[in-house]
This record gives C-alpha cells, structure tokens and sequence, in this order.
C-alpha cells in the first residue's frame, strides 16, 4: 500500500550537544531530540544504558507478600509449580523463574498449557492435576491476571496462588497471595510496559536481596543476575514491547548475554537459526530465535522450548534446536496457505476497499498460526483483523491484530454479545464463539471500525525522523546511529528523508528487490529497497532510509536502506 509520509517535527540539538561537550554526531543527538531526549542527560542516559539504573522491584504493588510467601515455601520444602504461557515471553519467564529457584534452593517443577488442549492461561482442570502431584504454590509467569474463577479455586484447595503478568487487569483482580502487575490500580512501579520475563526478573532481583539479608549466600557465591538477562532480552524483544526505560537496559544487556551464550540451549538455537558468533541483532532475535521457539507451542506444545532453554546438555539442545526448527519450517508452510487463502477471500468479497475492518473464518485453518496471519493481513491491507479457524463441534477460536486509532479490546468489549470469551489489548487479542454468532459478529466488528476510524486511518503512516542533504549522509552518520541500538517497539530504526535525488542506475535483484544508484549534488549513493521491485522508479524521486554499513567480501560500505519512495514533488 501507499503510504501517507510523516516528518516530525524538529530542531537541531547538535551545537547544544556539542557545548556540553557530547562525543557524539550532531545529527544522532537531533534524532534523539525529536523522540524526547531533549536535555544532554537524556541523551546519556539513553546512549549508556546501565543496570545502577535498574527501578527498585519493590515498588511492584505485592512484591513484599511474593517473596515473603517464596522464602517461606522454600524453608519447608513445599513444592512449586511455575505456570507459565506458551508463547515466547511465557517460555522464557518460565525458564527464568524455574533455573534461578532451582539453582537457590527452591523445590521447582513447571507447567506450560497447551493451546489446543487447555486454551490460554491459568485452566482449572491443569491445576488440579498439578495439585493432584503434590504442588502447594502455584506461581503464574505472563498469564493469570483475569483468573479470578481459578484463584479462588487455589483458595478452596489451600493451595497459594503468585500471579506474575503484564497484561491488562479487570475491575476485580484475582484473590491471590499475591499479585505482581505494573498495570495493576495503585502499583507505584512507573515503568509500566514491562513484558511478563521482565515482571519475572523484578522477581528475581527481589529474591536474590531477601537471600543474601538472610545469609543464604554465605560460604558460596551470589547468583549474578546478568547471566539470565539473555532470557529476559529473548522474551522483552519477542513480545514487542517497547524497548525504552526499564526494556532498554533488559535489552541491551542481554543481546550483549546472547553475543557469547553461556546457555547450550541459546547456543543450539542460534545455530539452527544460522546466526554466527558475535553480536546479536533485535531483528535476529525477532525473526529468527523467537519463531522458532514460538513455533512448538503453535503446532503442538511449547515445552521443549523450556526444555532447551534450560538444558545443560550441548547434544541435548542440539536434538530439541532441530526439533524446534523442523516445527517452524511446518508452521511456515501452514502460515503461507492459511494466508493465500485469506488474501483470496478479502479480494474476491467485492467490498474491499470500502470495508474498514477485516473478518474471516475457516474451518481448514490451524489455530496456532491465524494470529501471524493477521499481522501479515494487517501490513498487507492497514485494517484490523480478526481470523477465525473453527471446528469441528461448532466452535470457533480467533485471534485479531489492529492498527494506530483503534483499540481492539474495546471494540470486542462493544461486540461482546457475540462471544463467549475475549481478552488482549489495543493491538493484539483472542476470542472464542460459537460458529453460528460469526456472521453477527463480523458485522458488529465491521460497525465498531467505521465508527472509530476515518478514511485517512487505513492508510499506513511512515514516520520520518529527520530529513538531511546529501552531504549529511556519511559513514560517521550510519555508525552513530548504531548507538541507538537496540532497535524494536518504541525504538525503530531512525529513518531520514532525502529529496530530489536523481534515479542514474536500477536493476531488481533477488526476489522483488531493487538495487539503485542515486545522485544529487555531486554525492552518490548506492540504496538497496526490498520488496520493491513493482515501483516506477525513474527521473527524480524521493527516499525514505536508513543509512548503514554494508560488509561484503571483506569491505564496508555505506548503503542507503530504503524504506518507501516516491516521485520527487
């Protein structure tokens, strides 16, 4: 789709920078302006993300009650069950959350639930078979926050119940020992865009303070913390949230963790994902490591990710890597007929482009899978979309993704009649009906979008962050910008704007790709635009990039990475 071009608005902050003496390209420092780094300690701040900078986890609403209901299930020996999601964050803070009470004297077993079998989150028939194996403390990791139906049922059977999660809470939250929850009514933790394995790591940080006061450290070393943080990086930038504050750290330090992964299951993975030794990228991390261990709890169940996440076995991990990486070769081929099916069915409906949102449903569709579809649905078509796989008995289980301008959970709050269950946020959510409400549900659905959102909502936005010269566009420039990585939600690539530059080379290379060289000034670039081969790209035009360094064959490059372009206006 065409994009709608949008420059921020910006003032060079360079001179004030270079006053105070900042090592750093005036037009990094510019950049990092016009996303609110406005005075030189934000600047450093943001450039030299550091752990002292880590927020005190007691101001978690509950942490108190958490820990102290831990150290006391640990000095009897009770057993615990960490129940965790079956997505990335969930797998991950999982992982964490057993490993560390395992390695500090905790007696620990997990549980991670099956998509098919026993649906999203806390299930009350999985807990009483973890009850029926002698469990006494059930500690919930990126799920658990609207179980008030099972924390009361914890409560009957004398069981203690600790959610950890980040999701949005209900009015009512559940009747638990204790509840940990940025977003929970009078938390005073002011980052409140924790993923659930950073709400874990809090956790973490919590207890290894409450040993060391208690002298359970003495004679052997402190647990260091830093060797889970590639766990809390792995599930923070898998479940896209933004990579500022509090994730900025987590982040940052933990693809430092993955660049030399002391874990042989991080180890195995990285290479079935063909990821060399050496720095590790966000993008790898969301491209490449995540679906893989995604892949397993979509196709069947999540717990060899677990499993290799926790082994200490190279062979071990090895075995359980190529597992995961065969299940997301499956999942790939499932995603790519699940989604020509759905682009089929929106073009031959003869109302697009009219409609205002996007619902299917099938009963040939793989339920772990839809929700992927629906976010290549959305880039594809800028509608919020939901897509349904039914069954056989009449049922169906959705899974939507939405645009800027429109709150998903509050439009299925509007459209609740038709459902027998929903829950999620803004921009990502599941749902469950009856086959027979689809037809209704699609219409109410569709009513909700049209009264939300205009014409000018369905076209996507390209956020520019400053537009140069030709000459501003230097090697020095694309390695400044690297130290405002790592790039993700909240913290994308910066991209520049150059205008009225002349088209004096294009071929296509690869798959749709095209290859320019581009002059204007007496300065020429070479640009790289992927996926755009079917642009008209001739005479003068403008670009949309982001500038980096190319290696190939040994040499370094400046190459301009272009995100759209245009006819020069």
């Amino acid at each position: 789709m065409n994009k709608k071009w949008e420059l921020k608005d910006s003032f060079n902050a360079g001179k004030v920078a270079a006053v105070k003496g900042l090592q750093v390209h005036p037009l990094v420092v510019s950049i990092l302006a016009v996303r609110g780094c406005v005075t030189v300690e934000d600047v450093i701040t943001f450039l030299n993300p550091s752990l002292s900078d880590m927020l005190d986890p007691a101001l978690l609403c509950g942490m108190d009650s958490a820990v102290s209901r831990l150290l006391a299930a640990r000095s009897s020996g009770e057993k615990i069950c960490v129940y965790g999601d079956y997505d990335v964050d969930g797998i991950t803070g999982t992982a964490l959350l057993v490993s560390f009470l395992r390695a500090t004297g905790w007696n620990c077993s997990y549980f991670i639930p099956n998509r098919f079998d026993d649906g999203y989150g806390l299930n009350s028939a999985s807990i009483e078979s973890i009850i029926g194996l002698g469990v006494t403390l059930i500690v919930s990791v990126d799920c658990g926050i609207t179980a008030v139906d099972e924390a009361l049922l914890c409560r009957r059977r004398g069981v203690g119940l600790i959610i950890v999660d980040h999701h949005a809470p209900q009015e009512v939250l559940p009747d638990a020992c204790a509840v940990l929850n940025p977003l929970q009514t009078g938390c005073d933790y002011p980052f409140k865009s924790l993923a659930g394995v950073g709400v874990a790591f809090n956790l973490l940080v919590a207890l290894r303070s409450a040993l060391r006061h208690a002298g359970a450290f003495e004679g052997r070393p402190v647990p260091d913390l830093r060797k889970w943080l590639d766990l809390v990086a792995l599930g923070t930038i898998a479940d896209v949230v933004p990579l500022t504050g509090q994730n900025r750290i987590y982040a940052y330090y933990g693809l430092k963790q993955m660049a030399e992964p002391s874990r042989p299951g991080l180890s195995a993975l990285k290479r079935v994902a063909g990821i060399k030794d050496g720095p590790v990228s966000c993008g790898q991390v969301g491209f490449r490591l995540a679906p893989r261990l995604n892949a397993a709890g979509r196709m069947e169940s999540a717990v060899p990710g677990v499993d290799l996440l926790m082994s200490d076995s190279p062979e071990e991990s090895l075995q359980i890597a190529v597992e995961l990486d065969t299940a997301n070769a499956e999942r790939q081929a499932v995603e790519r007929r699940i989604f020509d099916d759905a682009v089929a069915m929106v073009e031959s409906c003869g109302r697009y482009p009219e409609i205002f949102s996007i619902v299917l449903a099938s009963d040939q569709w793989h339920q772990g899978v839809i929700g992927i579809v629906a976010s290549r649905l959305v880039e594809r078509y800028h509608r919020p979309t939901i897509l349904i796989a039914l069954t056989e008995d009449g049922q169906g289980k959705g899974s939507g993704r939405s645009i800027p301008g429109f709150h998903l959970l509050d439009a299925l709050t509007a459209c609740s009649q038709h459902l027998a269950r929903f829950g999620g946020h803004r921009y990502a959510a599941g749902l469950g009906l009856t086959e027979s409400e689809v037809p209704a549900f699609a219409k109410a659905f569709e009513a909700a979008a049209a009264r939300t959102l205009t014409g000018s909502d369905l076209v996507p936005r390209l956020t520019i962050d400053f537009e140069v010269l030709p000459g501003d566009v230097t090697k020095e420039l694309a390695l400044g910008l690297k130290l405002l990585e790592p790039f993700g939600m909240g913290n994308p690539e910066p991209l520049l704007l150059l205008r009225r530059m002349t088209v004096v080379e294009r071929r296509t290379v690869g798959e749709g790709h095209l290859r320019l060289r581009l002059k204007r000034d007496g300065f020429s670039f070479v640009a790289i635009a992927f996926n755009l081969a079917d642009r008209e790209v001739s005479g003068s035009i403008d670009v949309v990039f982001y500038p980096e360094m190319n290696e190939w064959n040994g040499s370094s490059t400046l190459q301009l990475r272009v995100k759209d372009l245009r006819t020069a206006e």
